[in-house]
């Protein structure tokens, strides 16, 4: 959504990193700059002066004219301001004291509330609450179908007294949803409006007339993060019609700049909380600003990622997982293949790419990744009997053509799985030992110290040689500070003496005369 956004702004900042420091012409090329960008994403231009002005405030401030690095400074000026554009703090549901509490939607129609309805409500049920939705929307011909059907996928209860298609109350339907869900003890209760292709009285009213019937804990704007700056002009009717707490971004996964989506918080007052970003009823979560602010900054959102990861994987299979891949023994196809499928239950692979920092440099490379080669790679590895995926080294060639007939692949893709497998046990044996490098644990030690070691314990069988030996060991090279460098001229080590007699100036060595 704010790939525009992200590419130019990260352009800018690419060109201030190799300055020392910054002028006050520098300040002002940076700030066109991003008041160029912001404009191309479509943010309201009230908006946009606002935060050009803040930042070229802070830049000629001293937390950069002091700054070791001016340049990383700004970056930091922008990152914050763009957290404050975003709402500041993450915005959370306010539940009611005495439940259920109620959750009103409202927008305009295509917007996206009754899918949203069912994300939310799904969201909620991870959370350990128990929401009923209700299909107060009886004008959309098949609307309340639409409802059951998408609460059914998120598998929470559906309150539908009503066919809908033109029949029924809406308010009618509001008011009872409320004692409906107090005899059921559903703590929560969403309620999905209608919606119109525009603004006009009549949907104004109705919706007033339900908000006044069931006094929701809290209203929810739903606007359709695609239609430019028209989400401003509509947010300011709804903020005057019926008043709302919170704003829901629906479509994050478009194509469209996204730049007015921006701009509703700083317009209306009132905090984006949560967004949708895919078709999916899992492609939703609580919206936050410094995390969103991150991604267009190009500086990734490893928190989400992280919680992803642990909403995915099971805590007691990720530690013997991690077992089998630091003692590099026991890691067979079918645990390869578990891993993977964890991997895809986290979402698209460029999404989760898209997460890590600086990979805005690689967006080209990271839209040619294909979940389908995952697939391809399930295919061939559910092909393979119990008994071939524990030892892959009994797949011969007979065997290879018979998985390749039945993944529907090539022979040659079942090789290179085959080998990219054994390349990787390799490597993890490798790390297990240390990689062979001398200190690391359970490194091998250096083949010339053994030796020396293995020297320098050898006992002559001869006992003269033996004691020679021994003392040798004992006494440490000349100065050194051992017995042997402390000694004068003419003096032996402790322990050695002269033969009674002996003579040393008539000592000669052989060959002498």
């Amino acid at each position: 959504m704010f790939e525009t956004l992200s590419d130019r702004l990260t352009s800018v900042f690419s060109s201030l990193r190799s300055k020392g420091r910054l002028s006050e012409a520098d300040i002002d090329a940076t700030c066109r700059e991003i008041r160029i960008a912001l404009l191309e994403a479509d943010v309201a231009l009230p908006v946009v002066r606002t935060f050009v002005a803040q930042v070229k405030e802070r830049a000629r401030g001293a937390e950069v004219s002091q700054a070791l690095n001016p340049a990383q400074q700004v970056v930091k000026i922008v990152n914050d301001e763009l957290v404050e554009i975003l709402g500041g703090e993450t915005r959370r549901l306010r539940y009611a004291k005495n439940p259920p509490t109620v959750i009103m939607l409202a927008g305009l129609q295509g917007a996206g509330k009754t899918t949203l309805a069912g994300k939310l409500a799904r969201w909620l049920r991870e959370q350990n609450h128990t929401p009923l939705l209700v299909a107060a929307d009886l004008q959309r011909p098949n609307a309340v179908q639409q409802l059951s059907v998408v609460a059914e996928r998120a598998g929470v209860a559906v309150f539908a007294p009503e066919p809908g298609n033109g029949v029924g109350d809406p308010i009618v339907v509001a008011r009872q949803s409320i004692e409906h869900a107090k005899r059921q003890q559903h703590d929560v209760v969403i309620i999905d409006t209608a919606g119109r292709l525009g603004i006009d009285q009549e949907l104004m009213k109705q919706a007033a007339d339900i908000r006044d019937a069931v006094s929701p804990d809290e209203v929810l704007f739903v606007v359709d993060a695609m239609i430019g700056q028209d989400a401003v002009s509509t947010a300011q009717a709804f903020m005057e019609g019926v008043g709302f707490d919170g704003v829901v971004l629906t479509k994050l996964d478009g194509d469209a700049r996204g730049g007015a989506a921006l701009s509703v918080r700083h317009i209306t007052g009132r905090p984006i909380m949560f967004a949708s970003t895919g078709e999916k009823l899992e492609d939703f979560d609580a919206f936050h600003p410094d995390r969103m602010a991150s991604r267009i900054l190009d500086m990734g959102d490893i928190l989400t990622l992280i919680e992803q990861a642990q909403k995915t994987f099971d805590e007691q299979e990720a530690a013997k997982m991690a077992g089998k891949l630091t003692s590099g023994e026991g890691f067979t196809l079918e645990d390869f293949l578990e891993q993977m499928m964890m991997v895809r239950k986290m979402g698209p692979i460029k999404n989760l790419l898209g997460m890590m920092p600086g990979m805005g440099q690689m967006r080209d490379q990271i839209n040619q990744v294909d979940d389908r080669d995952l697939d391809r790679v399930a295919a061939i590895i559910r092909s393979m009997t119990p008994g071939e995926r524990q030892n892959p080294k009994m797949i011969d060639g007979s065997r290879r053509a018979r998985i390749a007939k039945g993944s529907g692949v090539t022979v040659t893709e079942v090789n290179n799985l085959v080998v990219r497998f054994f390349d990787a046990q390799k490597m993890m044996k490798r790390m297990a030992g240390g990689m062979g490098i001398p200190g690391m644990p359970g490194g091998r030690k250096n083949k010339g110290a053994q030796k020396k070691a293995a020297k320098g314990r050898r006992v002559s069988g001869d006992p003269r040689k033996a004691a020679l030996g021994k003392n040798a060991a004992s006494a440490e090279a000349p100065g050194k500070g051992g017995a042997l460098g402390k000694l004068g001229a003419g003096q032996l080590p402790p322990g050695l003496e002269l033969p009674p007699g002996f003579d040393p100036s008539k000592f000669k060595l052989p060959g002498q005369k």
